[in-house]
């Protein structure tokens, strides 16, 4: 019988999450960029040794703080045992490695918590640019500012109203995995801003409510959308598919852990009408 996890156990379980998701994201910043040894996997994703020290961590401290809880995280897919009842972990490492290997500071930690296939309790921490945002489905969400092991006090965030059609709105779009389906969809809502951002981010963005949509018809991961998914819906927004249906995490088909596409809204209630 595998355990469930409800909204007061896993408000029990924040903090350390917290404090692990920013310890692996140190165990990160500490890797030389311009040294480092990067390799390939059969899908022709890079992995580096940043990739291999935060899954790591992570995974140690999982196994401290909830033993009898599975993990599904992009390093060890391999190994998974799908499909996942009850609660179980899906964990993105290092979110946007490309980002990483590049320089640049828009890559991410990713932890969700899952329940029944949908997400429950969510963290997407940004080492580089020392910020997290978190959030449990039901109980709300926040952003935090950290420097190291320090992290500051936590700051309520909510998503925005959708500004009306035909008034300016912000499209979060992907700097390393543009995609023509989701250009179209943003051509086709006039006075779209584009906010590029790497990994991650674009969710908390929109969790914080300084972006509107974040659309991708191209295929994703589970561990790529998990927390973010988490994040957003803690903070009022919803993350469906394509076509405004409910996404399903830990079931896995025959193509493996992929979500074919996804549309992150800030407002629930422009599902579906815009």
């Amino acid at each position: 019988m595998r355990r469930i996890i409800d909204g007061a156990a896993a408000s029990g379980l924040m903090e350390p999450l917290t404090a692990l998701v920013v310890k692996a994201g140190e165990a990160i910043l500490s890797v030389n960029r311009t040294a480092m040894q990067v390799d390939g996997k059969q899908d022709g994703s890079p992995v580096t040794e940043a990739d291999l020290a935060a899954d790591r961590i992570i995974a140690e401290g999982l196994a401290r703080l909830a033993a009898d809880i599975p993990t599904l995280s992009e390093e060890r897919a391999q190994s998974a045992s799908p499909p996942f009842e009850g609660s179980f972990f899906l964990i993105d490492p290092l979110d946007g490695t490309k980002e990483f290997i590049a320089g640049r500071d828009e890559f991410t930690v990713n932890l969700a918590l899952m329940t029944s296939g949908v997400p429950l309790l969510g963290i997407v921490s940004a080492p580089a640019l020392g910020v997290l945002w978190r959030g449990i489905v039901g109980r709300g969400a926040e952003r935090l500012r950290f420097d190291g092991a320090t992290i500051g006090t936590a700051e309520p965030i909510h998503t925005r109203k959708l500004p009306a059609r035909g008034e300016p709105w912000i499209a979060a779009v992907s700097r390393s995995h543009g995609d023509p389906r989701s250009e179209a969809f943003i051509d086709d809502r006039p006075n779209a801003v584009r906010k590029t951002c790497g990994s991650a981010v674009k969710f908390g963005r929109i969790a914080e409510g300084s972006a509107d949509i974040y659309p991708r018809f191209g295929p994703t991961c589970e561990w790529d959308v998990g927390a973010g998914a988490a994040v957003v819906t803690a903070a009022g927004g919803r993350v469906t598919d394509g076509k405004g249906g409910e996404l399903r995490f830990g079931e896995r088909q025959a193509s493996g852990f992929i979500i074919p596409e996804f549309i992150a809204w800030g407002d629930p209630q422009a599902v579906g009408r815009y």
